[in-house]
C-alpha cells in the first residue's frame, strides 16, 4: 500500500505529439504545486543538464515557480533536504539511477517525501519513483549498482506504454509480451502508462488521470484495460 503522507504526480512522457514541452500537463502541475514557489529539479537522465535546467527552469516559469538544480548545487543531498518539491525529468532511466546511487540521493528523496514533499516525475522520473526499474524501455546505456529504486509506489510503471500495431510487420516482441516475461520473474504488478496518461498519489490513493488509460499486468490474470479516474491499487491487488 501508498504511503499516506506521499504526494505524488507521476507522468508518462514530458512531451507528447503536437505539444511542447510539459503543456499537456501544465494545469495538473499547476493545481499539484500549489503554493510551491521553488522545485529542485533532477536533470540526471540527460548529459546535458545545464541546458536540460535552462528548459524545465522556462516552462516552470511559466507555471509561476522557480526551478533550482540539484546538479547546481554545492551539496545535492542538502538540496534535496531542503527542497519545497522536487521534479526528476526524463531521460535514460539507468543513467539517472546511476547518478542518485553516486550522489547518495535516494535516500534524501525518499525520506522528503515521506515527510509528504511533493514529488513529480516524467518519464525516466516516473520510472524511478516505482520499486525497481525493471519496466523501463531504456538501454542499460551505463552500469548500476543495481535496479532497485525509490519505492514510492508498491508497484511497478511503464511509461510511454504502446499498443501493438496489429498493421506492424515488425516480428520482434511487443510492449505487452516484455511485460508478460518480466511478470515471469517478479511477482509486482505493472501499471503501463499511455503517452498523456498520469498518476496523482494522494492520502494513499494512486488515481488514473489524464487523456488516456492505462493497461494493467498482473501474475495470473490476463492483461486488462483502466480509464481516467480509476483508483488503480484496488485493482492491482
Amino acid at each position: 500500500m501508498t504511503d499516506p503522507r506521499h504526494r505524488l504526480l507521476l507522468v508518462s512522457s514530458s512531451t507528447i505529439h503536437g505539444q511542447g514541452y510539459l503543456d499537456h500537463v501544465a494545469e495538473p502541475f499547476r493545481a499539484f504545486l500549489a503554493g510551491v514557489k521553488t522545485v529542485t529539479f533532477v536533470p540526471y537522465a540527460l548529459a546535458d543538464r545545464d541546458g536540460y535546467t535552462a528548459k524545465a527552469r522556462e516552462r516552470f516559469a511559466g507555471l509561476g515557480i522557480e526551478v533550482l538544480s540539484v546538479h547546481q548545487a554545492p551539496d545535492p543531498r542538502a538540496a534535496i533536504r531542503g527542497a519545497e518539491a522536487v521534479f526528476v525529468g526524463g531521460g535514460n532511466t539507468f543513467r539517472l539511477l546511476k547518478w542518485l546511487q553516486d550522489e547518495g540521493l535516494l535516500g534524501p528523496i525518499r525520506d522528503r517525501a515521506g515527510e509528504g514533499m511533493p514529488y513529480v516525475g516524467s518519464s525516466a522520473g516516473t520510472n524511478v519513483a516505482a520499486p525497481s526499474i525493471r519496466t523501463t524501455n531504456d538501454m542499460p546505456i551505463v552500469q548500476t549498482a543495481n535496479l532497485l529504486a525509490l519505492g514510492l509506489v508498491p508497484y511497478q510503471i511503464n511509461p510511454h506504454y504502446l499498443d501493438p500495431d496489429p498493421a506492424s510487420t515488425h516480428k520482434g516482441e511487443t510492449r505487452e509480451e516484455r511485460l508478460l516475461q518480466y511478470l515471469e520473474e517478479s511477482p509486482v504488478p505493472v501499471v503501463g502508462l499511455r503517452e498523456a496518461a498520469y498518476l496523482r498519489v494522494e492520502n494513499g490513493v494512486s488515481k488514473l488521470l489524464g487523456e488516456r488509460g492505462a493497461r494493467v499486468f498482473r501474475r495470473g490474470t490476463p492483461p486488462f484495460e483502466i480509464e481516467a479516474g480509476a483508483e488503480v491499487e484496488p485493482l492491482l491487488r
